[in-house]
């Protein structure tokens, strides 16, 4: 698909406007340029706030190629935009998946330092293809939950092979991006391609980590009223303390109008939840990948599948009822809206300037996960405090004194 320049310029900077940490990180990166001759290989949702991002680390000096973390998650026009101003770009809305790892192999073979994850796809792929024993590869940075899940997994399976920064885990990108910009902007993206009032509707909200509180309080907050389905004892005691109602998937699918999945695993609504729900449920996903709604099988079983508006998918199951299947089981607040607004990403994102930062200053890091540095997490957040007007209190020596000791 082709975009317009103009129009995605546009866009790029109207996030620019409401990103102003990042925006301060770009000015010294612009005088200070950490990333002369270095080599990013950026793998994230190619949106406006991703954009801003990109120009922060090549303003800093660096050479980037980007990609994007999903096939349906492209802004095309930012990706135009991006490319009338030189950035090296290979990403489209409507990806095949051997044109979506394709791209991915393409940014590798420019010999990255650094590379830059959501959802951990191309630090996988850097592993299966072992770029590392023919590039020199600082380290990494993951950006979401699922990705954190399975960079886990490599290292306990003793693959890792590279450093790498779990972004995701920082409290000034977690507490707010994954809380407040997924709830809002699932929403978002749900009223966009449905037109549906949430006030009275009874919404199911499967999985109660982070993102799946943001997205049960903002229903609430627009009169729904919200049931939660778990499988851990604690989220699912304290959904029951938050006061939301709390019950299996099976008997949720039975009274649900709305379902959204955040669990980050396959399977939250299995295909015979599906076949007891209402005539015109909406099934909707906020995980990074389209696994945690069983669509394999509800495209299987549908006895046909209707696209009514765009990736919109009426779908009449054996029994005769409908449901309505929105962005193909993909990330519904990027596929259907514009993904997280820009003053929530400005954190995230500022935060992986300056990991970017700390990693080329710290090359010689060997294989491992690791937290991002308190002090970049503080200076974000009280750097996002100041660009909000807001001014706290600081510790007085006798508090510290007191703090720091043993004695009453």
């Amino acid at each position: 698909m082709t975009g317009n320049i103009e129009l995605g310029i546009k866009k790029i900077d109207w996030a620019k406007r409401l990103m102003p940490v990042l925006s301060k990180v770009r000015e010294r990166f612009a005088s200070e340029r950490p990333f002369e001759n270095v080599v990013f290989s950026v793998t994230l949702h190619v949106t406006k706030e991703t954009a801003n991002l990109v120009e922060t680390l090549r303003d800093g000096g660096a050479k980037v190629y980007l990609t994007p973390a999903n096939p349906l998650s492209t802004d095309d026009d930012v990706a135009e935009a991006l490319k009338s101003k030189g950035v090296e770009v290979r990403a489209w809305r409507g990806m095949s998946m051997d044109e979506y790892f394709g791209a991915i192999d393409w940014a590798h073979s420019h010999s990255p330092s650094i590379l830059i994850d959501d959802g951990a796809d191309s630090i996988i792929r850097a592993h299966e293809k072992n770029i590392m024993s023919k590039n020199r590869v600082y380290g990494a940075l993951e950006e979401t939950t699922t990705g954190v899940i399975r960079i886990r997994a490599l290292e306990k399976a003793g693959r890792l092979m590279i450093p790498v920064f779990f972004v995701n885990e920082a409290q000034s990108k977690k507490l707010f991006d994954n809380r407040y910009g997924t709830g809002q902007s699932s929403v978002d993206g749900i009223i966009r391609a449905t037109s549906i009032l949430f006030a009275g509707k009874k919404v199911v909200v499967c999985g109660y980590g982070l993102v799946g509180k943001g997205v049960a309080n903002r229903a609430r907050g627009l009169g729904a009223s919200v049931i939660v389905t778990e499988v851990s004892p604690i989220r699912a005691l304290e959904a029951v303390m938050d006061g939301f109602t709390v019950m299996p998937i099976g008997e949720a699918a039975k009274v649900g109008d709305v379902f959204i999945t955040a669990t980050g695993n396959v399977k939250a609504i299995p295909y015979e939840a599906v076949t007891v729900m209402k005539d015109g449920a909406i099934l909707a996903n906020v995980g990074h990948f389209d696994v945690e709604i069983d669509v394999a099988t509800l495209y299987r079983e549908a006895k046909s599948i209707n696209e009514v508006k765009p990736f919109v998918e009426e779908i009449v199951l054996p029994n005769g009822r409908r449901v309505y299947l929105l962005a193909k089981g993909r990330v519904v607040n990027l596929v259907l809206a514009e993904g997280h607004p820009p003053d929530v990403m400005d954190m995230s994102f500022s935060n992986q300037a300056l990991v970017s930062e700390h990693l080329v200053k710290h090359k010689g890091l060997t294989p491992g996960v690791y937290p991002v540095p308190e002090e970049i997490d503080m200076l974000v957040a009280s750097t996002k405090l100041r660009t909000m007007g807001v001014e706290i209190d600081e510790l007085t020596d006798e508090q510290k004194e007191y703090l720091s000791s043993w004695k009453t």
